[in-house]
């Protein structure tokens, strides 16, 4: 009995069976490159798989991804359509999403980019900022990591409002549900914070028609997926004014091109897809742990549902 590992790049997924194997006593995990017998893999570990990778394990019980999201595996259009999928989240990754939303929107709340040119012009100005609560921030997506960091940013003092597809309830939040509510959810939004899973009906849902909704001067923040994201709208929004700045840490292509013009703008910050990172020693405990339950039970909680893509 073996699992596979696969990452787009080899040395991390031999790290990641190395820390597996010790952690699935009686099971094999090796890396993608390094399986000799197909047919012996009955779970194939992945982060952005390439087409037809998956379907070249005959025997899979379970396909897990590394990773909350899982519309890299079904980018996959060789995908076997009865192969379950497991997610890979846990309090590890929605403590470091919540991290990463606080400090992208503290980031803008108080004017970073701004000192930071301006220490870069030698120039002495002290900007205004208003106080958190005077400062309205939404968040869009409220599943287990969108819910803990809207919470998060209220324990900040800020006034939070969140949107879903179905109704959701959290304290210190405003919450709105369903597409009839979007447009009021939307309006006096200063900052926005995207952790939507990608779907069909998420897909380039940060466009020019979103952004005139939100309050003159408002900041974008994309933690979801980058097909999310009109690119050009988004620079068109910034160039205009109509937009102040914007966060990206996901992209319609990773790694981002070196000829994009997103890398260069001044008014965004770029990171590399590290939100939520999740690193080998950590990641593996979680997958070894579904992997115990789901080879005991046949099924675990964080078994995703394909057909909503999340």
């Amino acid at each position: 009995m073996s699992i596979s590992v696969y990452t787009p790049s080899p040395e991390l997924s031999r790290d990641w069976a190395r820390m597996l194997s010790g952690l699935l006593p009686g099971m094999t995990a090796l890396s993608h490159e390094d399986v000799s017998d197909p047919a012996s893999v009955l779970y194939a570990v992945v982060w952005s798989p390439p087409t037809g990778l998956i379907a070249g394990y005959p025997n899979l019980k379970a396909v897990v991804s590394l990773g909350a999201g899982i519309d890299h595996v079904l980018a996959d259009e060789e995908l076997p359509d009865h192969l379950p999928i497991i997610r890979t989240v846990g309090t590890d990754l929605t403590q470091r999403m919540k991290e990463f939303v606080a400090l992208q929107v503290l980031l803008h709340h108080r004017r970073l980019p701004d000192f930071l040119a301006q220490q870069r012009a030698h120039v002495w100005d002290k900007l205004v900022t208003p106080p958190a609560p005077k400062r309205t921030v939404g968040v869009m997506g409220l599943g287990n990591i969108g819910a803990a960091s809207a919470r998060g940013l209220a324990g900040l003092g800020f006034d939070v409002r969140g949107w879903a597809r179905s109704p959701r309830k959290l304290e210190g939040v405003t919450c709105y549900a369903g597409e009839a509510a979007l447009d009021d959810f939307l309006n006096g939004c200063e900052i926005l914070v995207c952790l939507l899973p990608l779907t069909e009906a998420t897909r380039g849902i940060l466009n020019a028609t979103l952004f005139d909704k939100l309050a003159p001067g408002a900041v974008v923040v994309n933690l979801g997926r980058g097909p999310q994201l009109n690119e050009a709208d988004l620079l068109a929004a910034l160039d205009s004014g109509r937009l102040s700045g914007a966060s990206l840490d996901v992209f319609e292509i990773e790694p981002l091109p070196e000829e994009s013009p997103l890398w260069d703008h001044p008014k965004i910050v770029v990171t590399p897809h590290v939100a939520s990172y999740i690193d080998a020693e950590t990641g593996s405990r979680i997958v070894a742990a579904n992997i115990k339950l789901f080879e005991a039970e046949g099924t675990v909680p964080d078994i995703a549902d394909a057909r909503r893509g999340y």
